[in-house]
């Protein structure tokens, strides 16, 4: 077959990137380091958007939408801000094209200068909060509660499909809030309703934790990180959520009449997640055979491949078939049935392996006679024999358990990559030879931090929020910890 995988323990980096591009999830295109997200991979995407939708709604969130441009001078007005992304932004400059008069096509209009030049959103926090400022003008006005689902572009020379692109799909949620205890508490209800879906839906186990003040997004208080493992040892961050105190609130002038008639700033915080989740559950979980997908976001749950050799045959499968679907999908089970007759039964359990469809059904004539179909899982790669009667049933205890299994065997490797160190020595040592999450005790200053991440690449991951409280010494500087914290390379 001309789909095989380099195996992940010869270069997990090709293996990525041939998944990516071999199951049909997206591919390069003719953008400098933008993709092409492909029918296939978009309809997981879709699966993820919705049931984070569903989640944000439940959270009291409603969605809007702000604009695309931001003019440059609202990135002046926080500093911390400004500084985190300026060398990320694309800038638009004129608003008009012309015929060449030397006849060599377009060229933009020198005559067309924007008084005032926009920045093509990276993230929306001070559109956001120019808007608010017009939106709130009492306590009464808050909360507000919005969630955008949007593209951004941060320029990125070195580009890696899903994982980091110049041009990404996400959600950003911007909240704003009476009360610096209901802003922090926003932003902790967030990175757990981001840490239930990675772990309930993703079947991705997660660390929740906050970021060291070295990793805090810009012009943030405090950021709270989800962080998953990949199955190359290497951390991911797979969401965050920020309190942003009364940063932006001071930056845009947004006050309010407080309760007692007083005059405050709005307290904020921002969240969100990416495309760069899909990164995370193609590393987590798939193999050298292909993608493996939870049941909960694949495209399709079940393919349905019939075993023929005449025509007749085909007429009396197809129409037990038709039974099958309509009993699978009154579960709310997603199928296709693929009984098209250009290739070859062979090529198409290849084809759904790679694409990491987590249940095989195949029919042939002998089933029909006994009633029974040949079951295949995508996750342990296990095939039975099972009666017909109960199908529908079977096929749904079967998918719950796929989705446990895939949870599970990621919980036992993170376990198996997370080391304990007391010493910077033995801390080296891990992260040559094993890799993986690594906790350790840290003195809590952003030199020793960097120094670590100069000499090792190992950054800070977060500061657990369920980490027990140990007294201990850093493992670089000696001096006094209270806590260990959690260290990784990461992407």
């Amino acid at each position: 077959m001309a789909k095989e995988l380099t195996p992940r323990s010869e270069n997990y980096s090709q293996w990525y990137n041939e998944l990516v591009v071999k199951a049909d999830l997206a591919e390069n295109s003719a953008v400098r380091g933008c993709m092409v997200i492909k029918p296939y991979g978009y309809a997981i995407w879709e699966k993820m958007q919705a049931e984070l939708d569903r989640m944000f709604k439940e959270t009291g969130h409603v969605n809007a939408y702000f604009p695309l441009f931001i003019p440059k001078s609202f990135f002046s007005k926080e500093a911390d801000h400004v500084e985190g992304f300026a060398k990320e932004c694309a800038v638009v400059t004129h608003y008009r094209l012309k015929n060449d008069p030397d006849g060599k096509g377009v060229v933009v209009d020198p005559d067309a200068r924007l008084e005032e030049e926009l920045i093509v959103r990276p993230t929306s926090e001070t559109i956001i909060w120019n808007t608010y400022k017009n939106w709130i003008q009492s306590y009464r006005d808050l909360p507000i509660l919005c969630n955008q689902w949007a593209n951004v572009v941060r320029w990125e020379m070195r580009t890696r499909l899903f994982l980091r692109t110049a041009e990404f799909l996400w959600q950003e949620g911007h909240t704003a809030h009476a009360t610096r205890e209901e802003a922090l508490e926003e932003t902790e209800k967030m990175v757990n309703v981001y840490g239930d879906f990675a772990e309930t839906f993703m079947a991705v186990p997660v660390i929740k934790g906050a970021k060291s003040a070295n990793e805090r997004f810009a012009g943030a208080l405090e950021t709270y990180t989800i962080e998953a493992l990949m199955q190359d040892g290497k951390a991911l961050q797979s969401g965050t959520s920020h309190f942003l105190g009364q940063n932006f609130a001071k930056a845009f002038d947004v006050k309010f009449a407080t309760r007692e008639g007083k005059e405050d700033y709005v307290w904020a915080s921002s969240w969100g997640v990416s495309t760069r989740l899909m990164g995370a559950l193609i590393m987590a979980h798939s193999d050298d055979h292909g993608l493996v997908l939870p049941p909960k976001l694949a495209p399709f749950q079940v393919v349905i491949v019939p075993i023929y050799r005449k025509e007749e045959q085909l007429e009396a499968i197809n129409e037990k078939v038709d039974e099958i679907v309509n009993k699978l999908k009154a579960k709310g089970i997603s199928v296709k049935y693929d009984n098209s007759d250009t290739k070859k039964p062979g090529w198409k359990f290849a084809e759904y392996e790679l694409k990491g469809v987590p249940v095989r059904l195949a029919l042939g004539p002998r089933d029909l006679e006994n009633g029974t179909v040949e079951i295949a899982r995508r996750d342990t790669l296990t095939k039975e024999v099972v009666n017909l009667e109960n199908i529908d049933q079977y096929v749904a205890d079967l998918l719950d358990e796929i989705q446990k299994t895939i949870f599970q065997k990621a919980v036992d490797f993170r376990t198996e990559k997370t080391t304990k160190v007391d010493t910077y020595d033995e801390f080296k040592e891990v992260l040559a030879n094993k890799g993986g999450f690594i906790l350790a005790h840290w003195d809590g200053t952003p030199e020793t931090e960097q120094r670590i991440k100069e000499e090792t690449k190992a950054t800070i991951r977060c500061i657990p929020f369920d980490g027990e409280k140990e007294e201990g010494t850093c493992i670089y500087s000696g001096k006094p910890s209270s806590q260990r914290v959690l260290f990784a390379l990461a992407y």
